[in-house]
């Protein structure tokens, strides 16, 4: 239940279109709604700024399509990650103006335009194969309010590449650097800016590559400053850190605590 959602209701309470036993129930489902077998944290959208995401990858079809319904009752978005076709076809039985947005393998669904920040989100990936989990972070970040840029394909094999984008670099806000391979690139970027640099190993790679986690522990021993690393193939968690970094600095410029 985010906070545009809760607003109307309580606005058509003033304007007498529902009355108090009305209210009541829409608010019954704070703080969760059990549905057997999920509990739907309604109440995240008011303590974190975004509402609940649903993890497609392990559910049933039915179970991911009845959470995506519990969840646009509530609020003015709905995301989902990790989101097969035939989990998208599902979904716009019910739903036809969700989005698929199929390199991420992201369905979205967005009531009315989208505020966007003027702080920017630049994402750079070292490979084309590294597009879907920055795509996932991509796409994450749009929808969550961020003015996103892309660098793809610049990877530390042809450094020149990324080089000739320093302007780009030192105007972003927050930098998320995607890589697989050795995962060499964000700490490469780290030495060139003076903001946050989240850091997204990927499990592209060859045998020696383990599936991520060399470019992981390449992450995590970086001498330069100001890396955050998160957990493989993770894109999503990338931007909700970046979200969340955002935020908290323009609560400081307004002088919240």
């Amino acid at each position: 239940m985010d906070l545009e959602y809760l607003r109307k209701i309580l606005q058509d309470y003033k304007n007498n279109k529902k009355d108090i036993s009305e209210v009541l129930e829409e608010l019954k489902k704070l703080p969760y709604e059990d549905l057997g077998f999920a509990r739907i944290d309604h109440h995240r959208a008011l303590r974190e700024g975004f509402p609940e995401v649903i993890f497609c990858q392990g559910k049933t079809v039915e179970q991911v399509v009845s959470i995506f319904k519990s969840l646009a009752e509530c609020n003015t978005g709905v995301l989902a990650t990790r989101a097969g076709q035939d989990v998208f076809e599902a979904v716009s039985n019910s739903f036809p103006q969700a989005r698929y947005h199929k390199t991420a393998r992201i369905i979205s669904l967005i009531a009315g335009e989208i505020k966007k920040s003027l702080r920017k989100i630049l994402i750079v990936s070292a490979g084309t194969a590294d597009m879907p989990v920055a795509e996932e972070a991509a796409v994450t970040a749009e929808i969550m309010g961020h003015t996103v840029q892309k660098i793809y394909d610049a990877g530390v094999a042809g450094i020149h590449r990324l080089l000739v984008f320093r302007e780009e670099l030192q105007s972003a806000a927050v930098i998320i650097v995607v890589a697989g391979m050795e995962g060499a690139l964000p700490g490469v970027v780290g030495g060139l800016v003076d903001v946050p640099v989240i850091a997204v190993p990927t499990s592209i790679g060859y045998g020696a590559n383990f599936n991520g986690l060399s470019a992981l522990l390449t992450m995590l021993n970086s001498c330069a400053g100001g890396i955050g690393v998160v957990n493989i193939d993770n894109g999503f968690g990338a931007a909700v850190l970046a979200d969340s970094i955002i935020r908290s600095g323009l609560r400081g410029q307004l002088g919240e605590g």
